[in-house]
C-alpha cells in the first residue's frame, strides 16, 4: 500500500508542476509617449550619429575616462551604505520568494511520539483498570495544499516579479550614485576654480588699490577712485571666503557619497584637468527608454500586479489539502519496529467556498492594484522621456552658449586693459576700470558655470538613458 501512496503522490506532484493559472495573460502596454525624440532648432545635435554608442551600451568606466574620478566612483559603489541597503533589500526579496516558492512543495516531516495512560476501570472496556501505552514513528506530510487552480503560484510569481523590481532598484540606485558622485566631484571641480579666480581677483584688486592709494597721497588720484578700487577687493574677499566655504562643503557631501574620506591626490583641482566623459548617443527612437532600471522595476511590478489577479481568482475554486503519513506504531518501545507494526494515513480535505464576501473584495482590489501600477507604469516613462528631452535640449545648445561667452570673456578682458591703460594715461576716470573689471569677473564665473553645465549635462543624459550599471 506504501508503494501505491508514494505513486499517487508522484502524480499529485506532476498534476502540480503542470496545473493552470487563473491570472490574465500579460502584454506589454504601449509607451504613452512619441517613439522618436524632440525636433527642433534645440536639439539639432541630437539625432542618433552613427558609430556613437548610446548611454545604456556603455558601462561607467567606459564612460567617464578620467582616472580619479573612476577610483572615486569605485569607492563609492564599495562603500556606499545607501547601495548597500538597496543591495540588502534584494537579498531579503529572494528569500521572500524562496518562501513563497517553497508552498507549491510539500513539506514532508518526521514525528516520533510516545504516549502512556492509565485508564479506570469503569472507564476501561475490560472492565478492570490498565495502563496503557503507545509509541509512533511517522514520515508524513501535513496539510498540503495541492494548487489544482494556480493560487499559490500566482502568488509565487508575484514574489519573483517583486524581487526583480528590486534588483531593478537596486541597478536605479547604483546609475543615481555613480552620476550623483559625479555631479558633486564636478560641482567642487567648478567651485575650486572659482576660488582660484576669487584668489587671483583679490590680489589684483589689492595691488589696485596699493597703487591707487599711493595716486591718492601724492593728489593724483581722487577719494572716490579710491573707494571704489576699495569696494573691488572687499567683493573680492568676501567671494574667496564663500568658495573656501563652497569647496569645503562639496567636499564633505563627495566623502558622504563615497562612505569614507576620498585622498586628496583623488581630488580635482578645477574643471580644466578634469577630462570630459564620452559622447553618447539617444538612439533611434524612445523605446531605449524600455531598458532603464527604474522603468524595468515598474514593469516587474506590473506583472506581479498581474499575477495578484489570478491568485485572487483562484480563491473562488475549491482548495485541496492533503494529510497523509507512512510509519509504525506499538504498544512497546521495543516492538516499534517489529514486524507488523506498519501504519499509514491517507486524509484528502477539499474546501469549496459558498459564500465569503472577502474573497470578492479581494478581487476588486487586485483589479484597482493592476490599473493602480499600470499608471504607475506608464508615468515613469512620460517622465523619463521629459528627463531625456530636457537632457537633449541642453546638449544641442552648451555648446553654442560656450562658445559665445568665451568670446565675451575675449571682448571684457580687452575692454578692461584699454580701460586701464586709458585711465593711467588720465583720458578717462577710474569707473570705465571698476566697470569692466565687474564684467571680466563676472563673465569668467559664467564661464565656469557654463562649463560645468555641460559636463553634468552629459552625465545627466547618460543616466536618463539607463546607463551606469
Amino acid at each position: 500500500m506504501s508503494r501505491k501512496l508514494l505513486f499517487l503522490l508522484a502524480i499529485i506532484i506532476v498534476l502540480l508542476l503542470v496545473g493552470c493559472t487563473l491570472a490574465p495573460e500579460y502584454t506589454r502596454p504601449e509607451p504613452p509617449v512619441p517613439a522618436d525624440w524632440p525636433t527642433g532648432a534645440a536639439y539639432k545635435d541630437s539625432r542618433a550619429t552613427t558609430g556613437i554608442p548610446t548611454g545604456s551600451e556603455l558601462k561607467w568606466r567606459e564612460f567617464f575616462t578620467d582616472k580619479r574620478l573612476q577610483k572615486v566612483i569605485e569607492k563609492a559603489l564599495n562603500n556606499n551604505r545607501d547601495l548597500r541597503l538597496a543591495a540588502l533589500n534584494v537579498e531579503k526579496a529572494r528569500a521572500l520568494y524562496g518562501i513563497q516558492r517553497a508552498e507549491l512543495f510539500p513539506a514532508v516531516n518526521a514525528v516520533g511520539s510516545g504516549s502512556k495512560e492509565r485508564v479506570p476501570a469503569d472507564l476501561s472496556s475490560t472492565g478492570s483498570r490498565m495502563t496503557s501505552e503507545r509509541y509512533d514513528v511517522n514520515l508524513g506530510i501535513a496539510s498540503w495544499e495541492i494548487d489544482f487552480f494556480g493560487r499559490i503560484r500566482s502568488l509565487k510569481d508575484q514574489a519573483l516579479q517583486e524581487y526583480l523590481a528590486t534588483e531593478q532598484a537596486r541597478r536605479s540606485a547604483q546609475i543615481s550614485l555613480v552620476s550623483e558622485v559625479t555631479n558633486v566631484y564636478l560641482t567642487l571641480a567648478a567651485d575650486r576654480g572659482n576660488l582660484k579666480l576669487a584668489q587671483s581677483t583679490l590680489e589684483a584688486q589689492q595691488a589696485t588699490y596699493a597703487l591707487i592709494q599711493r595716486r591718492y597721497e601724492v593728489g593724483l588720484a581722487t577719494e572716490l577712485d579710491l573707494r571704489r578700487a576699495q569696494t573691488q577687493a572687499d567683493a573680492a574677499r568676501g567671494d574667496v571666503a564663500r568658495y573656501t566655504q563652497l569647496t569645503a562643503q562639496d567636499q564633505n557631501a563627495l566623502n558622504l557619497l563615497a562612505g569614507s574620506p576620498v585622498p586628496k591626490d583623488l581630488l580635482p583641482v578645477d574643471l580644466d584637468n578634469v577630462t570630459s566623459p564620452k559622447e553618447i548617443s539617444p538612439g533611434l527612437s524612445s523605446e531605449v527608454l524600455l531598458n532603464r532600471p527604474d522603468i524595468m522595476a515598474a514593469e516587474h511590478r506590473l506583472k506581479g500586479a498581474y499575477a495578484y489577479m489570478g491568485a485572487a481568482r483562484a480563491a473562488f475554486f475549491p482548495r485541496i489539502s492533503l494529510t497523509t503519513s507512512v510509519g509504525t506504531a506499538s504498544a512497546e518501545l521495543s516492538g516499534l519496529f517489529s514486524a507488523g507494526s506498519a501504519t499509514w494515513n491517507f486524509i484528502p480535505r477539499i474546501t469549496m467556498p459558498i459564500f465569503d464576501a472577502r474573497t470578492w473584495a479581494a478581487l476588486r482590489v487586485s483589479k484597482a492594484e493592476r490599473k493602480i501600477v499600470l499608471t504607475q507604469y506608464e508615468r515613469a516613462i512620460q517622465a523619463a522621456f521629459r528627463e531625456v528631452a530636457d537632457a537633449l535640449a541642453a546638449r544641442g545648445t552648451v555648446d553654442q552658449q560656450v562658445s559665445a561667452q568665451q568670446s565675451l570673456v575675449n571682448a571684457v578682458a580687452e575692454t578692461y586693459r584699454l580701460s586701464n591703460m586709458r585711465y593711467e594715461k588720465g583720458i578717462d576716470s577710474y569707473l570705465s576700470v571698476l566697470d569692466a573689471q565687474r564684467s571680466l569677473y563676472g563673465s569668467k564665473q559664467r564661464l565656469i558655470s557654463l562649463h560645468l553645465a555641460r559636463f553634468t549635462n552629459l552625465v545627466t543624459l547618460y543616466k536618463t538613458l539607463g546607463g551606469g550599471g
